[in-house]
Formats: structure tokens, C-alpha cells, sequence
């Protein structure tokens, strides 16, 4: 962590043994015979509170021993300095371990604890995981927290997954024999430039490329159906700004579903990501079966719709009628695409046996970056092979 932090100037030895005393601590570093300066120490100081000052000296020992301790007021001062000396990426990494070594999630509960804290995505899915049992004083701070993380999600992610989508809308919409008035005449002189004929001044049109009028009538539908199992948090918080964009495309029909061994539709919710966040309830079992079942009574027009199960496989229910669901929804025409984790943090534990088959049913199970996610939404609206990493 700390090879992010500027340094002072010195002989790259002495570089190199500043780096090791702040990497070993108090007690580990001592053979350095490097002594910190005031800044260096400090840094030294929050290191040690979260990963402790040097190898426990206990039987059996190895691991660093840790010092925040229970008190709001030093946790609140210690995510100060970490927020001082370290960049934002650091300190996400270091509020998140002393959060699950520590214990210090039940302190996130105090409105001046969540003012103090870097927000991201990892901390999100906690305060969701906690907010049932929030004070109402801590709740409304919360969502605050929760609203600045979505916010910026938004930002980094909508435009491009409005423009990838709305071009993968219009080409699965052309026709390639359109009636006269259907003619799309921009699409169709550039595809035929190549038939130029300059002692006319005319271009031949070959190919005509239109929109039939059934095609433009028809929206296309997207349901999302999302495993709110703990393990799947940074997936649900981005399932939940994808779907309010996607909810936002006049030209899409979108469904917002989420499950463990419940399911709850909160389709009616999209037009806030904060309050479908708020409407789920992180952990508890798993019923994909059951949550596909109510997923497939509402399709509607199973040519014309796209359903992305997000879970990692863990199946509580029905494993056989899981499977059958999947295989009749395929067989009507739905693509069906299973995403194991929908975050930036690589494919989770999930179980493979399920994921091969899904996979042998024509709906491949595969980790996705929400980066990824834009065209892997358009590879499903054109029913084209996906972009699996």
C-alpha cells in the first residue's frame, strides 16, 4: 500500500529502507535502523492500528496484532489520517479490512462514523447488509452515502451503455427489404458508396437498409433477475444503476427482480437505483428456481426479450426444475445469459457444476465487468455470440 504514497528524496537505499520499516512496522522494522520522519510516522501509526506494529508476540503467533478498538471517536480520527496520507484506492482497501478484521461494522451505524468514510462500492453493500437494523438518525445518512456512490456509477456508466444499446436496438430493428416510405436513405448511400458511378453523379443502391414498421413497434424487453445472497453485494449495487439506465431507454421494457429464497419485484422502483438498493435485503438463502419461475410469467414475448440471471449458482431450490425453466425459456426463444458476478472484482466462488449446465443449455455462465456489461447486453439484443472474457 504504501508504494503509493509520494516519497522523500533520498539514495535509493535509503528508499528502499524507509519502505521496509513502514511495510514491517515497529517491532518488525527495528533491523532497518531507518528512523521516520513525522509524516512517516504518522502513516506508520494508522498502518499499525489496522495491521498492528509487528509479528504478535504470542505462541503459535505470525500475524500482526491490531489496535482501533471499539471507540467511535479514535475509528473516526484513524479513517482521517488514512484519508491523509493515502490515496482514495488505498484507503478504500484499508476501510474495508478493518471492517471485516476488526469488526467495525456495527460502528457504521453512527451518522458521524458514515461522514467520515470513503464511499464505494464495497461500502455500500455493508451499509445495505446493515440498514434494517439502523437507527432511523443513521439511515437517512446512508442514503446519502449510498446516493454519492450511485451517482457516480451513473456518470461512468450510462452513456456509454445508452449509445452501445440504442445502436444494438437499430440494427436488430433493420429490415433489408423495406417498403419505399421505410427506407432508412442515410444508412443506405453509406453502405453503397462503393457504387459510386461518377459519369453519373448517382450512387447504386445495391442493398436497401430500412426499418419495418412491425420492427419499430416492438419494444425490446430486458429482465434482470438478481441474487441479493451476501455474496453478491458489489453485483447488486451495479445491477441496480444498469437497470435504472436501461429503465431510462423508451426503445426498452425493463424488469428489475431479486431473490434469495423471496422474490420481490422492484421494477416500480427503477427510476431511483437508491430506493431499489434500499428495497433489497442482503443474505439469506438462495431459490433460483423459484425466482426464475416468476421471471418466466412475466415474458411476454420470449422472441423479443433478453433475461440476464446475476448469482453465483448456489441453489437452494429445485435443482432439476432450474434447469428445465432455463431449457424451455431457450426453447422459446428468450436469450438467457447467467452472469456469475457483475463487478470489477473477477468471477466470485460460484458453483460449476450448475454454471456447465447452463452453459451446455446455450446460456453460458462468465464473470463480467460492468465496463463489459454495455456490450454483452447488445450481443444478447442482436442474439449474436456474446463477449465473454
Amino acid at each position: 500500500m504504501t508504494t503509493t504514497t509520494p516519497a522523500p528524496a533520498g539514495p535509493p537505499d535509503e528508499e528502499r529502507l524507509r519502505r521496509w520499516r513502514l511495510v514491517l512496522g515497529a517491532e518488525g522494522g527495528e533491523g532497518t535502523g531507518c528512523a521516520l520522519g513525522d509524516r512517516d510516522a504518522a502513516m506508520d501509526a494508522a498502518l499499525g492500528a489496522l495491521y498492528g506494529g509487528g509479528p504478535a508476540r504470542r505462541r503459535g503467533g505470525g500475524e500482526r496484532s491490531a489496535g482501533l478498538g471499539g471507540s467511535a471517536p479514535a475509528v473516526a480520527r484513524w479513517l482521517g489520517d488514512i484519508r491523509t496520507y493515502f490515496p482514495s484506492s488505498v484507503v478504500q482497501v484499508m476501510q474495508r479490512d478493518a471492517i471485516d478484521r476488526l469488526g467495525l461494522a456495527s460502528l457504521l451505524m453512527e451518522p458521524e462514523m458514515l461522514d467520515a468514510v470513503e464511499a464505494d462500492v464495497h461500502l455500500v453493500g455493508t451499509l445495505l447488509s446493515l440498514h434494517k437494523a439502523m437507527p432511523e438518525t443513521t439511515r437517512q445518512t446512508a442514503r446519502t452515502v449510498v446516493a454519492k456512490v450511485v451517482e457516480r456509477l451513473e456518470e461512468r456508466l450510462a452513456a456509454r451503455t445508452r449509445a452501445t444499446l440504442t445502436g444494438a436496438l437499430d440494427r436488430s430493428a433493420r429490415v433489408s427489404r423495406p417498403r419505399h416510405r421505410d427506407i432508412d436513405w442515410d444508412r443506405t448511400i453509406r453502405a453503397n458508396l462503393k457504387n459510386y458511378l461518377p459519369e453519373h453523379r448517382t450512387v447504386v443502391p445495391e442493398r436497401l437498409i430500412g426499418y419495418g414498421r412491425a420492427a419499430r413497434s416492438v419494444r425490446k424487453e430486458v429482465v434482470l433477475c438478481i441474487d441479493q445472497s451476501g455474496s453478491m453485494a458489489a453485483s447488486v449495487v451495479y445491477a441496480a444503476v444498469f437497470g435504472a439506465v436501461l429503465a431510462s431507454m423508451r426503445s426498452l421494457a425493463t424488469r428489475l427482480v431479486v431473490f434469495d429464497t423471496a422474490v420481490v419485484d422492484l421494477t416500480d422502483e427503477l427510476d431511483d437505483p437508491v430506493d431499489v438498493l434500499f428495497g433489497t435485503q442482503l443474505g439469506g438463502g438462495t431459490d433460483i428456481n423459484r425466482a426464475l419461475a416468476y421471471c418466466q410469467s412475466k415474458i411476454t414475448r420470449p422472441a423479443d426479450t433478453v433475461l440476464v440471471l446475476i448469482s453465483d449458482l448456489y441453489e437452494g431450490g429445485i435443482r432439476r426444475e432450474m434447469l428445465q425453466r432455463v431449457a424451455a425459456m431457450k426453447a422459446a426463444g428468450t436469450q438467457v445469459v447467467t452472469l456469475l458476478a457483475l463487478s470489477d472484482e473477477g468471477a466470485p466462488a460460484y458453483d460449476r457444476e450448475h454454471a456447465a449446465a447452463l452453459a451446455a443449455l446455450g446460456a453460458p455462465a462468465f464473470a463480467c465487468t460492468p465496463d463489459l456489461f454495455p456490450e454483452v447486453m447488445a450481443a444478447a439484443i442482436e442474439k449474436r455470440p456474446l463477449p465473454i472474457p
